[in-house]
């Protein structure tokens, strides 16, 4: 199991003290705070607290270096989700400031011609490298940020031999603040409750759009990501990466092995060289720092590309996280003096290292893939359009697109591998220099369940298999005539005179259906699962264009029921165990077009839930505690048995009134239980468990949209037994039904229940996770098949 790092109780008041410098050569200013009265002292998961820098006093900060330092250039390259910006500092010597285009322009050859890119750095030893440095991305591990701040002071004003050496050799990118959100509020998530350090995959927040954007920009040499909390090993506080296997076999990981361990342990250096200067024993009796690569078998893996260092990996980044000990200002100077380390190390050997980031690109351009087992990566993949709803394929293309990789259009019918696709299907080649970016994102992935006892986070993430779009893989010659695309931008069409048809096809076909509902527009909803409408009055024709989606003539079918927007509780988890569980659940019904509303365990005491037409509980089954309770979980869960027992009768009266009680994911199955919603058996799988699963769904208004062999995802696998007068809507396939992840003792829920309704109460446990962090696209229309059943 995954080791815990020591976190408790934070105070709300803050203890003064002083930073320390990065290095001794380089003293660092303490900025001087101003408590603002709307921005947390800290967090209450936090044991240490110290007085770090209010994000209200950034802008002042980095205003002021700005107009005082001819080396640095600051940006507001986007917004958070709450809106608050998001800065990016870049700091090179002054005569480089003007030449940023050029190296960016150096940075593009090295994608598109990388065999002159790598002869020219063995020609020339005087180039610049950039040098990405991300701050605090969960909100609370404050250290990340001001370590930031004090590199930035540095390197912005000082002019010591190492400082000029760095600057002679390195463009230096600060992301100053990764989650300002998080900052502001003492949570670990963003705004909208998302993990961002998980998002790397789906990139559904803008704060993980905007470091992308960076990385995608200059193609960073080095990634650090700067954390905390972790300190297990004894005399070796902290963690540096490189990480225990599985690695993603995606990567190229020969390179990246061949420095990434040495560069770790020149970090590693930095800070036991320098451990004279820290205050507290943990810091003084070091001897060196816990790397888990070299330090350990498993528990911290590389795997899945969520991650932001593992994501940067893929840009050919030599990428790591780095967790501080201690949330104090010995914890602010680990990190900087762990990022010291990794800077003079990348000076000393950038000629070799960019040679290899570089040979990276080369072997996805040549198709040449010595570490790989040949066929791992197919020719090509081909992605058809549905000429219907291209919804989820323009979404898929427009993501590649985003982080750099390269789609084509076909100009012409073709045939590969024996099938003929027609003019206009995308086609993603794999001769291409981000070749191991694109197989993660297409892939099926792969069942690892036997080669690690276990995994940090999730073990498959396909975006075919997990949005709903075919990603055929051609393993031969791909003949077709195509031109590169830029975007994929689909409009929608009303086809006829009506009666119309909205096919359950895809998230912006459900959304269309909910916006023209709002906008006063009759729909009903056939046995076939589809929607249909009468007419579609001249003022919601836009609706239709803007869905992307052909809407045509169809008849309306004899049975068939009337709809009418729905308004929908989601019980809001706060933050048990720094943790959002429910806004996954929230973001996908939003993308739906419903309207949510967020309701805590106690406003549902206290208020009830008779005003919604429905209610869900999509999370952890612990915002039901009132016994043992973690002091920092407490304002999130129900606190006392009176309380539990008010929430019980609420919703019971809420069901008891005809109203709509949905229950996702493990959490949600064990809270239905527990409030005697349901009579199944809940059983459940490993906490760390999850994956693509086959699934066969039957015959029921709530399968509509899906085959009755097709896929699901789960986390924190559930499944149900002894149903009783309970409905089975779908099983797991019988036989050996895990396609992809890490999922132990998986076979005791083959061909059990996965999806239940009751028969005498409007009551529905999904077991697969259908709106899990935004991502599972393909899943979110079981929410809206419940909702209007």
């Amino acid at each position: 199991m995954k080791k815990q790092w020591f976190a408790g109780v934070l105070s709300v008041s803050l203890l003064a003290s002083t930073p320390y410098a990065v290095t001794a050569e380089a003293p660092q200013k303490h900025w001087k705070n101003v408590n603002v009265s709307e921005e947390a002292n800290g967090s209450p998961f936090n044991s240490e607290h110290y007085d770090f820098v209010k994000y209200s006093k950034f802008d002042e900060i980095l205003k002021k270096i700005d107009k005082e330092s001819e080396r640095v250039s600051l940006e507001v390259t986007g917004h958070s989700a709450d809106g608050h910006p998001l800065y990016a500092i870049t700091i090179s010597n002054p005569e480089d400031k003007g030449k940023y285009g050029h190296y960016k322009k150096l940075r593009k050859q090295m994608i598109k011609n990388p065999e002159k890119a790598q002869k020219w750095v063995a020609e020339n030893d005087d180039f610049k490298v950039p040098v990405m440095i991300n701050g605090s991305i969960h909100g609370t591990e404050y250290i990340g940020s001001d370590a930031v701040l004090q590199l930035i002071e540095r390197f912005a004003f000082e002019n010591d031999e190492t400082t000029k050496d760095i600057l002679a050799s390195n463009i230096l990118i600060f992301n100053v603040s990764a989650n300002p959100d998080g900052r502001v509020d003492g949570t670990r998530f963003n705004g909208e409750g998302i993990d961002l350090n998980r998002d790397f995959i789906t990139q559904s927040q803008p704060e993980t759009k905007q470091t992308v954007d960076l990385i995608t920009e200059w193609n960073p040499m080095v990634f650090l990501d700067l954390h905390g909390y972790v300190n297990w090993m004894e005399n070796k506080p902290g963690l540096i990466e490189p990480c225990t296997p599985p690695h993603n076999p995606n990567y190229e990981y020969d390179l990246f092995s061949k420095w990434a361990l040495d560069q770790a342990e020149a970090m590693e250096a930095e800070i036991v060289g320098n451990k004279a200067e820290y205050e507290s024993e943990t810091y003084q009796n070091m001897s060196g720092t816990y790397i888990p690569q070299r330090d350990d078998s498993f528990g911290w893996d590389d795997y899945p590309p969520i991650f932001t260092p593992m994501y940067a990996m893929y840009h050919g980044a030599y990428g790591y996280t780095l967790e501080a000990p201690t949330n104090t200002w010995d914890g602010v100077k680990w990190a900087n003096d762990a990022v010291m380390g990794a800077l003079k190390f990348s000076t000393e050997n950038k000629q070799g290292m960019l040679t290899d980031q570089i040979e990276i690109f080369k072997r996805g351009i040549n198709f040449d893939h010595p570490y790989h087992e040949e066929g791992f990566f197919p020719n090509a993949y081909v992605l058809p359009v549905d000429e219907k709803d291209p919804t989820v394929t323009e979404k898929a293309v427009n993501h590649l697109l985003d982080n750099d990789i390269s789609v084509e259009k076909a100009n012409k019918p073709f045939t590969a591998e024996g099938v003929t696709y027609t003019k206009g299907t995308f086609v993603v080649p794999m001769d291409q220099a981000k070749a191991g970016l694109a197989n993660t994102m297409l892939w099926n992935g792969e069942d690892i369940t036997n080669d690690t006892p276990a995994m940090y986070d999730i073990s498959a993430w396909s975006l075919p298999e997990l949005w709903g779009f075919e990603a055929v893989e051609v393993k031969s010659e791909l003949n077709a005539k195509t031109s590169p695309v830029k975007s994929a931008d689909f409009h929608g069409s009303l086809n006829g005179k009506g009666p119309f048809v909205i096919e359950n096809s895809s998230v912006e076909a459900v959304g269309l259906v909910n916006d023209l509902l709002q906008a006063g527009t009759t729909v009903y909803k056939g046995e076939d699962g589809n929607f249909y409408l009468e007419n579609i009055p001249s003022k919601s024709k836009s609706l239709v264009k803007e869905s992307g989606l052909k809407v045509e003539t169809a008849a309306i079918p004899a049975e068939k029921e009337k709809i009418s927007s729905i308004d929908v509780a989601v019980l809001k988890d706060g933050g048990i165990n720094k943790a959002q569980t429910h806004a996954g659940t929230k973001l996908a019904l939003e993308r739906l077009g419903f309207s949510v509303t967020e309701v805590t365990p106690k406003e549902v005491a206290e208020n009830g839930i008779l005003t919604f037409d429905a209610f869900i509980y999509s999370g952890t089954e612990m915002m039901l505690q009132y016994e043992k309770v973690r002091e920092a979980n407490k304002p999130f869960v129900v606190g006392t048995k009176e309380v539990y027992d008010k929430f019980a009768e609420n919703v019971q009266a809420f069901v008891d009134g005809g109203g709509k009680f949905i229950a996702v994911g493990a959490g949600g199955a064990k809270a239905s239980s527990m409030l005697g919603l349901t009579d199944v058996k809940v059983n459940t799988g490993g906490s760390d468990s999850n994956g693509i699963v086959e699934v066969a769904y039957g015959e029921d208004e709530l399968s509509k949209g899906y085959k009755v062999n097709d896929l699901g995802f789960v986390y924190k696998p559930v499944w149900f037994t002894e149903l009783g007068d309970a409905k089975a809507v779908a099983t797991f396939k019988s036989g050996d039904f895990f396609v992809a992840g890490h999922w132990k003792d998986n076979e005791l829920a083959a061909g059990q229940a996965v999806i239940v309704e009751e028969t005498d109460e409007d009551v529905t446990l999904i077991g697969l996770e259908a709106g899990f962090r935004d991502h599972t696209d393909y899943l979110f229309r079981l929410l809206s098949n419940a909702l209007y059943q």
